[in-house]
């Protein structure tokens, strides 16, 4: 189980990332404010953009607390943690790796 305060602080340990107001979320960007990552302290979870072939081997680890959101985002890498049901390792995972495509998108992009 991961409280909210720790993904708060996981997410903000990467280099360059900042807070900000999402709907009824707080969203997690770097670069020209690029969202990796959403948290939604209500429902206990977290919403991560991740590449496809991420997406599948994390929610294949665990089906049940990980799965894609289930819309057009989902379909594009957006990924649901349920923070009452996945570690902090597995979490900090993740987080590198959306982190880590924001990153590499950016560099791709100029």
């Amino acid at each position: 189980m991961t409280t909210h305060e720790s993904f708060t602080q996981l997410a903000l340990s990467f280099p360059g990332t900042e807070s900000a107001p999402h709907f009824d979320r707080t969203a997690f960007r770097v670069i020209k404010k690029r969202t990796f990552a959403t948290l939604n302290e209500k429902s206990k979870t977290a919403n991560l953009v991740l590449s496809l072939d991420e997406q599948m081997a994390f929610c294949e680890f665990n089906n049940e607390a990980i799965y894609p959101v289930p819309n057009k985002w989902g379909e594009k890498g957006w990924t649901t943690f349920d923070l009452q049901k996945v570690s902090k390792d597995v979490l900090f995972e993740a987080l590198n790796s959306a982190y880590s495509d924001v990153i590499n998108q950016n560099r791709k992009s100029r």
